[in-house]
């Protein structure tokens, strides 16, 4: 059930993706995020009434923290993006993003893991990086990107890391400590930027993005609830092969060999950790 829900989990991540980077096409990616997130903050107030949970100091406060780390790693991963190559931005974070919570998981929190799973765990690291990667862009690589999209990956790796720490108990109260302070954080980044709104042509992809990634957080930290960080966590960071099968279906672009042999990888890597 834990691998099935992250798989479900990286599925809704890479539809928000695809869906939040057209909109940031027609408008600011800052102002696309700030929405998107007040737009899940909607979808997620329902959901505290029906998934029992109980409210407290902790799961707010570690979900605030989480929310604040998540948003702050947007802002350095879309930086990164404008000045770098994004073949090499993208999979170096979605790289470190994985591998913060499996190496929290496995290393300091004495997460026992099979011999199928260490395979699993270093085939997807593996894919993450091969669905992602344009080997044309290596060469115009440099420190500033490149730092930046290490920060923005621990960043990513610990608001997985987070939302683990969160009582067992506290249901979906963590994901409303997190986008309160999430949102908070971008609209002060928002008010120094001063960004426009998206427009109402722009408006349906900033909510499909803002829905599904709620969605992805509810089922990131439903899976976190029934099985280990560094497995559930792993398998929710393949969402770059769903953007790059988006993308294709959507835009046309298409899968060199290195991303299809990812998202063979990717499929390898889901089979062990769910076995």
């Amino acid at each position: 059930m834990a691998a099935l829900l992250a798989l479900a989990s990286a599925l809704s991540f890479g539809i928000s993706d695809v869906t939040g980077g057209l909109a940031a096409r027609r408008a600011s990616a800052i102002t696309v995020t700030l929405v998107a997130q007040l737009v899940g903050l909607v979808v997620l107030l329902p959901a505290l009434v029906f998934l029992p949970g109980e409210p407290s100091v902790a799961a707010l406060g570690i979900g605030a923290v989480a929310g604040v780390g998540g948003s702050g790693g947007l802002i350095l991963y879309l930086r990164g993006l404008a000045i770098g190559p994004m073949g090499v931005v993208s999979p170096l974070a979605a790289l470190v993003g994985a591998a913060v919570p499996v190496g929290w998981g496995v290393l300091l929190a004495g997460e026992r893991v099979t011999t199928l799973d260490v395979f699993g765990i270093v085939a997807g690291l593996v894919a993450v990086v091969l669905v992602a990667v344009r080997p044309r862009q290596l060469a115009e690589v440099h420190t500033a990107s490149t730092v930046l999209s290490l920060l923005a990956g621990a960043s990513f790796g610990g608001f997985f890391v987070a939302l683990d720490a969160t009582p067992p108990t506290s249901g979906l109260w963590p994901l409303l400590g997190a986008r309160l302070g999430g949102a908070v954080l971008l609209a002060v980044v928002l008010l120094v930027a001063r960004r426009r709104l998206p427009d109402r042509a722009t408006a349906p992809l900033v909510i499909a993005s803002g829905m599904t990634d709620m969605a992805a957080n509810v089922l990131f930290l439903l899976a976190t609830r029934t099985g280990a960080l560094s497995l559930t966590a792993l398998l929710t960071s393949l969402y770059p092969v769903a953007v790059v099968l988006l993308a294709r279906r959507l835009t046309d672009e298409r899968l060199s060999r290195l991303q299809i042999s990812g998202v063979v990888l990717a499929l390898v890597a889901s089979a062990l950790v769910a076995l």
